[in-house]
C-alpha cells in the first residue's frame, strides 16, 4: 500500500458541504490515511474566515474588552458544522475550553491556533479518525525555526492502523507554548506530516486544479502546469504564485516525496505535480510570475570595485533596520538594492542617510513604483535564444526594461519594469514562450494532416 498525505485547506472546509467533499475524497482512496487540515475560510465573498475571527477575539480580550462579538460567530459556524453532520460528542465542551483561554489571556498564538484544532477534532469524529494534537510532535526552535526532531517525535502518534488527522498551523516552542507558522502555514504542517510518516504522496488540496503559467487575472488563457519541480516552484511562489506556501516544500524535498495540487471541488483533475526532477522539455519556461510595490536604491561611486566591504557596508545598513533586500544587481561603479515596499515603508530615509554615511558615495537615488517579473523553467539553462526571445516580446509591447537580474543557476531571469507596463510585460511574455508555441504545434498537425 502506498502512503498519502492530504492536507485540505480553508475554503475546503468552510462549511459542512465543503467537508462531506473532503470525506468522500478521504474514503475514495484507503491508502489517504492521514489528513491534514486547516480552520474553516470563508463561504462566500462577505463572509469571514475562522483565523481573522479569533485573531479579533484575542485582541479584544489583550484590552479589556468583551470578545464575545468576534467568538460569538465562531462559536456559531462549528456549532453549526457539528449539527450538519451529526457530529453531537464533544463540541460544546471544545469551545467552552477555547472561549475560557481568550478570556483568561492565553496568547495569540494559542487562540489563532484553535481554528485547525477545533476543525481537527470535528473532522477525526467525521471520519472516525484518530485526533492527533499537533503540539505533541510539531516542535520550534528557540529562534521560531522548525526543529527537526519534529519527523520522529510526530511520527511516533502517527503510526498504526487507521486514519489519524492532525490540526495544521502550529506546534510548541521549547517552553512548551502554542508556536504558529505564518499564515498559511498548515501547508507547511501537511509537508511536515508527509516526512515523519515517510509519504509516497503528499496532496494538498485547495480551491484551484493546480498551477498556472501565469496570472489568469492577467492571462485568462493561463495553461495548466502539469508537472514542476521543487526549485521552479520555489521561484515562482516567492514571486507571487501562492497556491501553496513557499515553504511548504522543504520538508519534502530532502526525501523527494512529490506534492500532488488538487482542488476539492474538482477532485477528478489532476492538478500539478510537484517533483525533484523532471524529464527535459522542448518547453523552456514552466511559469510566469511577479509582484509589483518594488523601490530600487541605486548607489553610484567611482571605483567602487576596488573597495573592500563596500557591498557588506551598505547590506549592513539594511540589516541593522531589519530590511530584507530581494536583489542586488551590480556594475563596476553601480550598485542597486531591490526590496519590496513593505520592507522599507517608513524607513527610506534613515536608510539611505546611513548609506552615505557608511560608503560615501558620489549619489545615491531611490525609484519606487517598481514590478519585478520571473520567467521561470530549469530548461531555460543552456537554451540558445531564451533571453532574447523574452527581450524582443518586451520591446515590441513597448516595455522598457528597467532591470535585469539572472541567477547562476540559470532557472530563471527576473526583469524590473514599472508597475504600470506589469500587466502588459507579463502577456507579452506568455504570448512569445506559451501561445507562440501552442500556435506553432497546430500548425505542424495540421500540416501533417494536410
Amino acid at each position: 500500500m502506498k502512503k498519502i498525505v492530504c492536507k485540505f485547506g480553508g475554503t475546503s472546509l468552510a462549511d459542512a458541504g465543503q467537508i462531506r467533499k473532503v470525506m468522500a475524497i478521504v474514503d475514495a482512496d484507503a491508502d489517504r490515511r492521514w489528513v491534514v487540515v486547516s480552520a474553516p475560510g470563508k463561504r462566500g465573498p462577505d463572509d469571514k474566515k475562522i483565523t481573522d475571527l479569533l485573531y479579533l477575539a484575542h485582541d479584544l480580550a489583550s484590552k479589556g474588552l468583551d470578545p464575545a462579538p468576534a467568538f460569538d460567530p465562531v462559536r456559531e459556524r462549528y456549532l453549526r458544522i457539528a449539527v450538519d453532520l451529526g457530529i453531537a460528542t464533544g463540541i460544546q465542551a471544545w469551545l467552552k475550553d477555547v472561549e475560557a483561554g481568550i478570556r483568561g489571556g492565553r496568547s495569540r498564538d494559542w487562540v489563532a491556533s484553535r481554528g485547525e484544532y477545533l476543525q481537527a477534532r470535528i473532522m477525526a469524529e467525521a471520519l472516525g479518525a484518530k485526533f492527533v494534537e499537533a503540539a505533541d510532535g510539531m516542535r520550534f526552535r528557540p529562534d521560531g525555526r522548525l526543529d527537526y526532531e519534529s519527523y520522529e517525535c510526530l511520527g511516533k502518534h502517527l503510526r498504526g492502523r487507521g486514519r489519524f488527522v492532525v490540526p495544521g498551523f502550529y506546534g510548541v516552542d521549547p517552553s512548551g507554548e502554542i508556536r504558529t507558522f505564518s499564515r498559511g502555514g498548515s501547508d507547511i504542517s501537511g509537508s511536515i506530516v508527509a516526512r515523519a510518516v515517510g509519504a509516497d504522496l503528499y496532496e494538498n488540496w485547495t480551491d484551484v486544479s493546480g498551477f498556472l503559467m501565469a496570472d489568469p487575472k492577467i492571462v485568462p488563457e493561463a495553461q495548466r502546469i502539469e508537472k514542476i519541480t521543487y526549485r521552479e516552484l520555489r521561484e515562482l511562489s516567492y514571486m507571487g504564485a501562492q497556491v501553496l506556501h513557499d515553504e511548504a516544500i522543504f520538508p519534502v524535498r530532502e526525501q523527494k516525496i512529490p506534492i500532488q495540487i488538487r482542488n476539492t471541488n474538482d477532485p477528478a483533475n489532476p492538478g500539478t505535480l510537484i517533483v525533484s526532477a523532471r524529464e527535459p522539455s522542448p518547453h523552456p519556461v514552466v511559469g510566469i510570475a511577479g509582484r509589483k510595490r518594488i523601490t530600487n536604491i541605486s548607489i553610484e561611486k567611482a571605483l567602487m570595485n576596488k573597495e573592500r566591504g563596500f557591498g557588506r557596508r551598505v547590506l549592513s545598513v539594511l540589516e541593522a533596520h531589519g530590511v530584507s533586500y530581494e536583489h542586488t544587481p551590480t556594475g563596476i561603479d553601480t550598485m542597486s538594492i531591490v526590496v519590496r515596499d513593505e520592507e522599507i515603508e517608513g524607513r527610506i530615509e534613515a536608510v539611505v542617510d546611513e548609506i552615505r554615511k557608511a560608503v560615501e558615495p558620489d549619489s545615491i537615488e531611490v525609484d519606487r513604483g517598481f514590478a519585478l517579473i520571473a520567467t521561470v523553467g530549469e530548461g531555460m539553462a543552456f537554451r540558445v535564444g531564451v533571453a532574447a526571445r523574452l527581450f524582443a516580446a518586451l520591446a515590441h509591447a513597448s516595455v522598457n526594461i528597467r532591470m535585469i537580474d539572472q541567477g547562476s543557476s540559470e532557472l530563471n531571469i527576473i526583469v524590473g519594469v514599472e508597475e504600470k507596463d506589469y500587466e502588459t510585460a507579463v502577456r507579452a511574455i506568455y504570448k512569445a514562450f506559451v501561445e507562440d508555441l501552442i500556435g506553432k504545434r497546430r500548425a505542424k498537425r495540421k500540416k501533417k494532416g494536410a
